[in-house]
């Protein structure tokens, strides 16, 4: 990690935001902006809400998660995946198993990286999706960026064997830390966009902290008003 210079970040950056063939089995890239950190002993609770507008439809998803950390620094959660459909069925979608692990202590290097793995079943079909994905965080003084990187493999009984890639990126002022305003970016195939984003962190006492978070974006590569809201809340312990 001491050889990565603002050189090769800038590099990296301009790699990433290049226009490839990106994929996303459902056309949606829009979720959590994930940062680097594990804190040891930590169990958590998450809710998560994403509702996606498209020109005649509107789908809504939501995920309930129970994580606890397995170490210093690894993080392992369990989520159930709900989803309402065009018809407006609401059900019960798919199971994911997540682990997140923390490469670099915070401050201990220029910038703080870290490593997410994902594997995922759909709950009524054989169909399988496994992630891995690049974390990455950098404080300016005030100002935080993080960015997520993507490479996501998909394969079943009714779907294409894909392999797709996408990418999250967070621009966030960190002005206190009830209310935190930002900026996030999506990157997939025939998706790109951006728009506002606050998030806050309510402590209390020892570990335990309650966090919020929620965006509107808005497609920058569509004629058709093509939008997503999401928002989450977290409690840690």
């Amino acid at each position: 990690m001491k050889s990565f210079t603002a050189k090769g970040f800038i590099r990296l950056v301009l790699l990433v935001l290049a226009p490839v063939h990106l994929a996303y089995g459902d056309g949606m890239v829009v979720d959590k902006v994930y940062h680097p950190y594990v804190l040891p002993n930590e169990t958590e609770v998450e809710w998560r809400l994403l509702s996606h507008r498209k020109k005649n439809s509107n789908s809504l998803g939501q995920r309930f998660a129970f994580g606890h950390s397995l170490s210093e620094t690894i993080m392992a959660e369990f989520y159930v995946v709900g989803e309402r459909d065009d018809s407006n069925d609401f059900g019960l979608q798919a199971y994911e198993i997540e682990i997140r692990q923390m490469l670099t202590q915070q401050g201990q290097y220029w910038a703080d990286w870290g490593m997410l793995y994902e594997v995922e079943k759909q709950h009524d079909r054989d169909n399988w999706e496994v992630s891995t994905g690049v974390l990455f965080e950098k404080e300016f003084g005030k100002t935080s960026l993080t960015m997520n990187l993507f490479g996501v493999y998909e394969w079943g009984q009714d779907i294409k064997d894909e392999f797709e890639t996408e990418f999250r990126l967070k621009y966030r002022y960190r002005w206190i830390p009830a209310f935190q305003p930002a900026i996030e970016f999506y990157t997939g195939q025939d998706f790109t966009g951006a728009g506002p984003a606050f998030m806050g962190i309510h402590r209390f006492s020892g570990q335990k902290q309650l966090k919020w978070e929620a965006a509107f974006i808005s497609a920058l590569n569509t004629q058709s008003k093509d939008h997503t809201f999401r928002m989450s809340i977290e409690y840690e312990f």
